[in-house]
């Protein structure tokens, strides 16, 4: 992602983090609505409507040009050697998923039975593993991107499928924010292709709103869980009943 782009993409994100819409920006700038959706669609603005924009929304302009500046590419997933290390020590993955969900130390020391030692422990050593990257006074930032994903087939995905697929599933689903689906169809190769474009597609919208959600109170966040699977596949005592194809 090119300087020009990347400032145009925080610099949405502040706007929305500080609830401030394209129509309110309009008006505020005497600008039509249009015209600054074409100005953010083209991700590219000059510094002095920057400024603009900045001053209208009540965001500071050097935060953004500073976030452009210490932007890292980071990468989509853990390396082999990551994963085993992480699975290793159910105590480290339990904190390495806890900073991926943003939690603070204190967030952490208040929900689990771990000691202020043991955590910054485990801090540490995700620092070492290069899954973040530890700062003063216990901060950190991660080193994956907001589309992060386990490796597919890979050990954190094997132990999730034998540790933690039965909790999931043993639930109604049927709190406020919950669903659960099963829907069979029968699909061309391209469609099935079309489809799982939509589910990474939705995986980035999930990231946005984590995101974006970060700014709330602990109080006003709860702990979600997105689990996604689609393949070809029959359920094995249907696949029994199955006629014998003739001789």
């Amino acid at each position: 992602m090119s300087s020009p782009e990347l400032v145009v993409q925080i610099l949405r994100t502040e706007l929305r983090g500080a609830g401030i819409t394209y129509k309110m920006l309009a008006e505020r700038i005497d600008m039509s609505e249009s015209s600054i959706k074409r100005m953010f669609g083209q991700k590219d603005m000059s510094l002095s409507r920057l400024a603009q924009i900045c001053g209208a929304a009540g965001v500071a302009m050097e935060d953004v040009l500073r976030r452009a500046a210490d932007h890292k590419v980071h990468a989509d997933t853990l390396t082999l050697t990551q994963e085993k290390s992480l699975i290793a020590n159910p105590r480290l993955l339990l904190v390495a998923i806890c900073c991926l969900g943003h939690w603070s130390v204190e967030q952490v020391l208040e929900t689990y039975a771990l000691s202020e030692t043991e955590c910054i422990g485990f801090l540490a050593e995700l620092d070492r593993l290069r899954v973040i990257e530890l700062k003063p006074l216990n901060r950190y930032s991660l080193r994956v991107s907001n589309a992060f994903h386990w490796m597919p087939d890979g050990p954190v995905q094997h132990y999730f499928r034998e540790h933690v697929v039965a909790d999931y599933f043993n639930d109604r689903f049927d709190g406020p924010g919950e669903t659960l689906m099963c829907l069979p169809a029968r699909l061309s190769l391209p469609s099935a292709q079309e489809l799982v474009l939509k589910i990474r597609q939705l995986a980035g919208e999930l990231a946005r709103l984590h995101q974006n959600d970060r700014r709330l109170p602990g109080g006003a966040r709860d702990g979600f869980t997105l689990l996604l699977g689609f393949r070809s596949w029959e359920f094995a005592a249907f696949t029994a009943l199955r006629r014998a194809p003739p001789a």
